[in-house]
């Protein structure tokens, strides 16, 4: 065998070494590609690149993202998260576990008004882990069921995940849209019953509020609260996606209207001003532009990679696996969930998806159900350290009591739930199929 046939396995193993050693990884993917390009064409390749570049920055559905950025961070400036906490705090404190429970369910809410799972953790962390020690909450319990619930925001639309993965993988990023909300809300079910479950067997891991607390708010203030904090995000997150389910709307259309009607509640709010819209716009300039240059750097390693046979030197190893297709696709989640420990969600997804989805197709799996899957799996890489965002995010504003000892602890059984939520959507793929096929415009 000459060289030549070993530069795609070269090249693999050296991108998944620079970007585990913490070098940028846009950085890292668009430098490899034009290196190993030079060593294979020569010189002819710098055009080549240019010209996929261009073609990425093109694409049409990429504009969602800096406007779903955009919706997401004005809704957390605008206060519409303390409402709803505060609401489901009163509502459910009076139950065992009541207050974990409570964060899932905001964050439920939360992470289909967002999609951003930073802004989701810190914002939860804030709100929900102080009355939780407070009351004396086991802190496995109370930082796990807060990174559990903020982790969501990844996986439930409109997510950013999604948006990145349509076009990467060719498929409708509507369908991926409403694919996603039965395994994320199936997820957050999970969470919560988990929850009640652990604390009705040992009620000392989260005590009930007290009566005379509870008794202190009438019943009607706390549903004018619960109105006023729940049903503005979930209007608009039903106006927003209702218009792709209906086909009114594509999903880069119906996100310049929640931009714009993100800005009305912040305003109705008495949040919108100057200084919010100019945070809310350097944000979504700052996130956009990191995305857009991992899309690009990514696109190229793509390009070159598939060029020097990688395509075919993947879709042959993975196929000489034993026990047919199920111990392909179970092969294939486990070197996700590895590489969820080391990689960002968005370097696997534009590395691993242009090679995972053929092999995929050929074996005979639904394109749109083997896509959930992976995102189902890539939500797991928020918790599994050592390189679990999430985790820091909340150590990261959590009070000294609370050790990342805590924190670790508490996420591994809020993982087992995340495999348990995969492996029933790999054995009942309906959960995922059933609302993208009851889409109007088929």
């Amino acid at each position: 065998m000459e060289i030549a046939d070993y530069l795609p396995a070269i090249m693999f193993a050296l991108v998944l070494i620079a970007v585990i050693s913490g070098y940028p990884i846009a950085f890292v993917l668009g430098g490899l590609a034009l290196s190993f390009g030079l060593v294979a064409w020569g010189p002819e390749v710098v055009p080549s690149l240019f010209f996929r570049t261009f073609a990425v920055m093109k694409t049409y559905i990429f504009a969602a993202i800096p406007l779903f950025v955009f919706m997401g961070i004005m809704l957390e400036r605008s206060g519409s998260s303390e409402r709803l906490f505060h609401a489901a705090y009163l509502l459910m404190g009076g139950i065992r576990g009541g207050l974990a429970i409570a964060a899932v369910f905001v964050s439920t809410i939360f992470a289909a008004a967002t999609g951003i799972v930073g802004a989701s953790v810190v914002t939860m962390g804030l709100l929900a882990l102080p009355p939780m020690l407070k009351r004396g909450y086991n802190k496995e319990l109370a930082t796990g069921s807060i990174l559990a619930g903020g982790t969501l925001g990844i996986l439930i639309p409109p997510s950013i995940m999604i948006v990145v993965y349509g076009p990467m993988a060719n498929l409708s990023v509507a369908k991926l849209f409403f694919g996603a909300f039965m395994p994320g809300l199936l997820l957050s079910a999970l969470y919560m019953t988990y929850i009640a479950l652990r604390c009705f067997i040992q009620p000392q891991l989260g005590p009930a509020m007290p009566v005379e607390e509870r008794r202190a708010v009438s019943l009607p203030r706390k549903l004018f609260l619960a109105a006023t904090g729940l049903v503005p995000p979930v209007f608009l997150i039903i106006s927003v996606l209702g218009m792709i389910f209906l086909g009114v709307a594509a999903p880069t259309e119906a996100a310049a209207l929640g931009a714009f009607a993100a800005m009305l509640l912040a305003l109705a709010y008495r949040k919108l001003n100057w200084e919010t819209l100019k945070d809310t716009v350097f944000s979504t300039l700052r996130i956009t532009s990191m995305i857009m240059f991992v899309v690009v750097g990514a696109s190229m390693f793509t390009s070159v990679f598939m060029g020097l046979g990688g395509g075919d030197f993947v879709s042959n190893l993975l196929l000489s696996v034993p026990f047919g297709k199920w111990g392909v696709l179970g092969v294939m989640m486990f070197i996700l969930f590895i590489l969820g420990m080391f990689i960002d969600w968005i370097g696997i997804v534009l590395i691993i998806v242009p090679l995972f989805t053929p092999v995929a197709a050929s074996l005979g799996f639904d394109a749109i159900w083997f896509a959930l899957l992976v995102m189902v799996n890539l939500q797991m890489s928020y918790l599994t350290p050592p390189f679990a965002y999430a985790i820091f995010y909340l150590r990261g504003i959590a009070p000294p009591e609370v050790t990342i000892a805590h924190i670790y602890r508490g996420v591994v059984p809020f993982v087992m739930l995340q495999w348990t939520g995969l492996i029933l959507c790999i054995l009942f793929p309906q959960i995922i199929l059933w609302l993208p096929g009851m889409m109007f415009g088929q």
